[in-house]
């Protein structure tokens, strides 16, 4: 393309050269001397004008060529891109279809696996153990004992279980079962009975073992081991069970649960509140037929207001000792108990009085007779919902008639701190005395021939889940 313009150009300046040479009419010039130098011709200049635009004109055309065969390669480049781009794409393309062709062929492996085993959330959602739920509780301390016992001639004893030792009282794991809205089951296992450190039994019970029915509000019916009317009662009132035994448990004048058929129920919701039941009378500890009567025990409570509780109750039956077929098995009396109960609770305040009085308790084959009765006060102060102060005061007479002089005087105080709703550590002190006589308790028996004394300090806790 170069070599045409140049020779375009070239035929131009010919043209131009021979039309400026070809010649004209004119007279003959007149030469003054020989020496004399001739004058410049007017068409050199134009010649070199013009061939200043060829050039020019050439140059610009190289430029433009040069150019074009520039967009060409970069045309040329981007259409290379351009497929390379689309094979990329079609590979891409190609990859994803396989993907998914692989995927719908996982999921459909996947749906033939859940149908043969089914989910773990679905197990869950519809197995056996849907409707099953565990808990726990534990009582616990680390404390100083310094228990003493004094005899007629003012001897002193020390008792064995005096010094500082950490104790797990109770260890509960329950384990519930909801069969349908009215069937359900309880099982709750109690641990470790150490009586006080004086033996090194570690036990396990079954505190709790009953199938449930619940018809109604008003109607439930529990069959095997479960809770009485009257200790659990007290001890959800109370609030403080961790720390001690409420007053007939503490003092052995009851107990919290036993075997036998259970009924229960509310009314007017929740304002007046029942429980009977017919029981074999030694405890859940004990499960052998060495009785052949049935022992009673009930409660009835009344909420006028919500913070107030009103409950009276009461025990009747021979503690599963009338077997006739046992030596010595005569049963001349039947223990009963009369139980009573005021107190006022609310987020800040628990405040509550506790009576009973018995008749023959721990005389049912003796030949003699016997009544007993005591009193507990207790209170609660919540100065935060983490911090609280609490005390009680027991006062009993354990035996009226064949040991009128005996008696026993119990108090504890503290302060709980609630780091969290299921735990509590409460540093306690307790005391006890008992004069003239031994007191079979839940620290132990504590007294002596003319008086003794226990004193306790220390951390107490409980946790629960």
């Amino acid at each position: 393309m170069n070599i045409r313009y140049r020779l375009v150009a070239g035929a131009a300046l010919g043209a131009i050269a021979l039309s400026s040479a070809s010649p004209t009419i004119a007279k003959p010039r007149k030469h003054t001397t020989a020496h004399k130098r001739r004058l410049a011709d007017p068409r050199d200049a134009k010649i070199a004008k013009l061939e200043a635009r060829v050039d020019a004109l050439t140059a610009r055309l190289d430029a433009e060529e040069t150019e074009r065969q520039s967009t060409a390669q970069q045309a040329q480049s981007a259409q290379a891109a351009a497929a390379t781009a689309q094979a990329q794409a079609a590979t891409a393309q190609t990859q994803a279809t396989n993907a998914l062709a692989q995927t719908q062929a996982n999921q459909v492996q996947v749906a033939k696996v859940e149908n043969q085993v089914p989910p773990l959330e679905k197990a869950i959602k519809t197995g056996w153990f849907a409707n099953t739920t565990i808990s726990g509780k534990s009582f616990f301390n680390v404390s100083n004992i310094n228990q003493k016992s004094i005899d007629l001639l003012g001897v002193t004893t020390n008792n064995a279980q005096n010094g500082t030792q950490a104790e797990l009282k109770r260890f509960y794991i329950g384990v519930d079962h909801k069969f349908s809205n009215v069937f359900s089951a309880n099982i709750t296992t109690d641990f470790r009975y150490n009586a006080n450190g004086t033996t090194k039994d570690t036990l396990v019970y079954v505190k709790k073992a009953f199938l449930q029915a619940k018809l109604d509000p008003a109607l439930a019916v529990r069959i095997g081991a479960a809770d009485l009317p009257w200790v659990p009662f007290v001890e959800g009132i109370y609030g403080y069970r961790f720390v001690e035994n409420t007053l007939i448990d503490r003092t052995k004048f009851g107990t919290s649960s036993d075997w036998g058929v259970h009924v229960f129920g509310t009314f007017g919701n929740n304002l007046v509140s029942y429980q009977v039941s017919a029981i074999n009378g030694a405890g859940y500890k004990t499960l052998a037929r060495q009785s052949d009567t049935i022992d009673l025990e009930g409660r009835v409570s009344v909420n006028p207001i919500k913070p107030i509780t009103l409950a009276i109750g009461g025990y009747t039956g021979k503690l599963s000792k009338s077997a006739a077929n046992l030596p010595g098995s005569a049963t001349p009396h039947t223990a009963s108990r009369f139980d009573a109960l005021a107190a006022y609770t609310d987020n800040r305040v628990r405040a509550g009085i506790e009576y009973f009085a018995a008749k023959n308790w721990n005389t049912v084959t003796s030949a003699f007779s016997d009544t007993s009765d005591g009193w507990s006060a207790f209170g609660s102060f919540a100065f935060t919902p983490k911090i609280l102060a609490f005390g009680r005061f027991d006062w009993v007479k354990p035996s009226r008639d064949l040991n009128p002089a005996i008696k026993d005087n119990y108090f504890n105080a503290g302060v709980d701190y609630k780091p969290l709703p299921p735990l509590d550590l409460a540093l306690v002190y307790k005391r006890e005395r008992a004069n003239h006589g031994f007191l079979s308790t839940s620290n132990g028996t504590i007294g002596g021939a003319l008086d003794g004394t226990y004193d306790e300090i220390g951390l107490f806790g409980q946790f629960s889940f």
